[in-house]
């Protein structure tokens, strides 16, 4: 299970916020990073199938309860669907319902 980057982002923003006693900030939820470069890069079609066939089938479910073994029954078909499953997310940068 992937953790959410947000959650990182707020846990580490807090952490920094604490050390360096920055004052002012009181929210830091409502506080923006600005970078001239995306934290990661983008996903592509060839690291999702990378990343698929790396799945061990005998483990849990995550959030969305589908298990791994699933996915990777699905073969070279649902590549291209959980890519632009992901593709999606990373553009409109929300997960769907």
């Amino acid at each position: 299970m992937v953790a959410d980057p947000h959650i990182i982002l707020v846990t580490w923003r807090n952490h920094f916020s604490q050390l360096l006693n920055v004052h002012g900030i009181n929210d830091v939820r409502q506080t923006e990073i600005h970078s001239a470069e995306p934290i990661a890069p983008e996903p592509n079609a060839s690291k999702v199938k990378m990343v698929i066939e790396k799945l061990k089938r005998h483990t849990s479910s995550g959030n969305d309860q589908t298990p791994a073994k699933l996915i990777k029954a699905g073969g070279r078909t649902i590549h291209p669907e959980i890519h632009a499953l992901i593709h999606s997310i990373w553009n409109n940068e929300e997960l769907p319902e």
